[in-house]
């Protein structure tokens, strides 16, 4: 019989030497907290919606759901414990550009409400870190929230389909109750599409759970026509599902098979693929990237004063002359400046260095496969810089890369509590 042992927790005669007791099982309210954080990046403009929604509105709602997020986790972890994390540490350095550009106001007081947010996004990951073990709890909080947001999309394709896929988007599927861009429904399609496959390679989930998922999104995907994200998603699974090659029978026979199968699709509808990534688009305009291109020239090109240079000019709406930036680097130097830049990139190059000096296993190929996704999207997308979907992509790897809580060395301030419990005749 054991006794002494605490009501639902661990008992002392369990705990081996050197480690600590493992935390008790994560609140479902952690996963509210998940959702909360994903409704503020949502984003506030985008497609006309059939209800028309003020944009005051939306944002209202989004940093609404971010203080809500944060007011929650906080009632969650009421003695602030939280893990060491590196991304979250790099994240919350990133402040300190973002303070000392937006304070010059050149890009309004908006640049002191985005810093405001930033700050609150990193807050409520510290305090979600307790709960960071090397699990894939957050991975189907990750896929069932944004599924959850890909359902108001369906429903809004079913009610005016001629909303959902109008001609001001070139017929490509939009939000038509959230105003939701085509990148952003191809960007959540891909990252649950790539996650629920390496579920299914993991045996963590059913197929036939898995494909109501799967098919669904692949044909949204296909419906926003975002090369990017396609893209992104076909080049993070290789990469996820080449780090399971050697210890997964599963990964091998999934890895032969789609390459058959990528090779039978390039032989046989080279024409019908070419056309669906052309878009229409002449090939002027597709080697000009849509038209990026000219906004990255003139934004390089444009002077800027040493301080600019070191810090940036504010957080804004990652737009440069009226025109979106659409590359997360250059939207970074605009903003935050080299010293945001040099965060950014150690941000990338922590993870990833973390993910492939960790051994092969399920948490370490979604971690690979979200690090590799968002890498791939930031040429074409904004968001490392600011509170986004990508950095919570990123979160969740930096929540697949942690050390499991079980295994963590004692806290300095347990050792004497554990040698007060030997009788002194035995220290002796």
């Amino acid at each position: 019989m054991r006794h002494g042992g605490p009501p639902g927790g661990a008992d002392p005669a369990d705990i081996r030497p050197g480690t600590a007791p493992r935390p008790a099982a994560t609140p479902k309210a952690v996963g509210i907290v998940w959702g909360l954080l994903i409704l503020n990046t949502l984003g506030s403009s985008g497609a006309k919606t059939i209800l028309p929604l003020p944009r005051s509105l939306i944002q209202m709602v989004t940093m609404g759901a971010l203080g809500a997020a944060f007011t929650l986790a906080l009632a969650l972890n009421l003695r602030l414990r939280i893990r060491p994390s590196a991304f979250v540490f790099l994240l919350t350095l990133l402040l300190v550009p973002s303070v000392i550009s937006s304070l010059q106001l050149e890009s309004g007081f908006g640049a002191l409400f985005r810093c405001t947010r930033l700050a609150l996004f990193a807050g409520t990951l510290w305090l979600l870190t307790r709960w960071w073990d090397g699990g894939l709890t957050f991975v189907r909080y990750h896929i069932r929230i944004y599924f959850a947001v890909l359902g108001t999309v369906v429903a809004g394709l079913i009610v005016s389909p001629g909303a959902a896929m109008p001609e001001l988007y070139g017929g490509r599927l939009v939000g038509a109750l959230w105003p939701l861009t085509p990148p952003q429904i191809g960007q959540y399609t891909a990252v649950i599409t790539g996650l629920t496959v390496l579920l299914v390679l993991g045996r963590r989930t059913d197929r036939a759970g898995a494909a109501l998922v799967i098919v669904p999104s692949l044909v949204l995907l296909a419906l926003t026509h975002t090369r990017t994200a396609t893209l992104g998603m076909l080049i993070g699974l290789t990469l996820a599902i080449g780090s399971l090659v050697l210890t997964s029978a599963a990964a091998r026979r999934f890895f032969t098979w789609s390459v058959l199968c990528a090779t039978v699709a390039a032989v046989g509808f080279a024409s019908a693929l070419r056309a669906w990534f052309l878009r229409g688009q002449s090939q002027e305009n597709f080697t000009s990237l849509t038209g990026r291109a000219n906004v990255w020239d003139a934004l390089l090109a444009a002077p800027r004063t040493t301080t600019q240079k070191l810090f940036g000019t504010g957080l804004s709406d990652k737009s440069f002359g009226g025109l979106p930036i659409d590359n997360s680097w250059l939207a970074v130097y605009h903003e935050q400046g080299l010293m945001g830049l040099t965060l950014v990139g150690a941000i990338i190059i922590a993870l990833g260095g973390v993910a492939l000096l960790r051994p092969p296993s399920l948490p370490r190929a979604c971690a690979i496969f979200l690090i590799s996704y968002v890498a791939i999207s930031s040429y074409t997308e904004a968001g490392l810089g600011d509170a986004s979907a990508y950095l919570l992509h990123l979160a969740l790897a930096a929540s697949l890369l942690a050390a499991p809580a079980g295994t963590a060395p004692l806290e300095a301030a347990e050792v004497p509590r554990r040698q007060s419990r030997i009788p002194r005749w035995a220290r002796r």
